[in-house]
């Protein structure tokens, strides 16, 4: 009878296409997952990859090996979850990626409560505005916005991320409140250069009408960090385009006031991705369960 850690190294190797990829979903060493594989291959009296300095390569024997046991094998770990769910609370590190102004200012202040109520369960949070490879990374969850939906991923909305036009009280006293969008082009600008792309984010806005125009914010401050671009704004250095979430307590405490404020752009939805997967660990289906009815409420 196989082992399940043999298993389990074999289909998250394929997955990933290496052994470090695996080591990490699995919080092994590359080491152990290889030789967990090689034990694999040595009961099974077959090779299951082909090996390279860069990547693994299944065999036709790995392939019919995998489609065979993948599913087994998910089942096999859910029945282990229920049985270790109903013995005691989730528990392990819980690896999330979210973007930094977001995550700071409404992810961050959930976590006491959750914690709270899931003591046994490790945060390692990254802060970072990139999409991550969920399964390659070994992340349990990701959140933010634009994420490419690759096979086998799902996405579950938590705000809408509608861009304003804001500036700091000191900066418009005295200045001209622009009416129309083409109108930014008279004031100082705090402009964000995408970290992908390398250009300068542009914004198509729209009114209640249905009407649209081009944000014509000036290149003043170059900037590649919403929370740094929220910062310069703050600081009364110009006028800026961000995400309604990252400066809705802002404008409620008067730091900053909405310019145009019949005039939004439309960003999408900031969403909680996660693998899709018959089995989700506990520690995962919990946190995502507790933010989702958080934004929810």
């Amino acid at each position: 009878m196989e082992t399940l850690a043999n298993l389990e190294s074999f289909v998250r190797s394929a997955e990933t296409g290496s052994f470090s990829g695996a080591a990490r979903l699995l919080a092994l060493t590359p080491a152990a997952v290889s030789r967990n594989v090689a034990m694999l291959e040595r009961n099974l009296g077959v090779r299951l990859f082909q090996r390279s300095t860069r990547k693994l390569a299944l065999t036709e024997a790995g392939e019919i090996f995998l489609t065979s046991i993948r599913d087994n094998l998910e089942g096999l770990q859910a029945a282990i979850s229920a049985v270790a769910t109903e013995r005691g609370e989730p528990a392990g590190v819980l690896k999330v990626s979210l973007p930094p102004t977001f995550g700071i200012d409404h992810l961050l202040p959930l976590l006491p409560a959750f914690l709270a109520r899931y003591p046994l369960i490790r945060p390692e949070w990254h802060f970072e505005n990139r999409q991550v490879d969920l399964i390659a990374e070994g992340y349990d969850v990701a959140i933010g916005g634009g994420f490419e939906l690759t096979p086998g991923m799902i996405a579950r909305p938590l705000a809408s991320a509608q861009v304003l036009a804001v500036a700091s009280p000191a900066y418009l006293a005295g200045r001209d409140m622009p009416l129309h969008p083409r109108e930014l082009a008279a004031h100082k600008g705090i402009v964000m250069r995408g970290l992908r792309s390398g250009r300068i984010r542009q914004w198509q806005m729209l009114n209640a009408a249905g009407d649209q125009a081009s944000a014509s914010l000036n290149q003043d401050i170059v900037l590649n960090d919403p929370m740094a671009m929220r910062q310069a704004a703050l600081l009364g250095l110009g006028v800026t385009l961000l995400v309604a979430p990252d400066v809705e307590l802002h404008l409620q405490r008067g730091e900053l006031v909405r310019v145009l404020p019949d005039w939004a752009a439309d960003a999408g939805l900031i969403s909680l991705y996660y693998p899709s997967r018959t089995l989700l660990p506990a520690k995962t289906r919990v946190f995502i369960d507790f933010v989702v009815a958080a934004f929810s409420a």
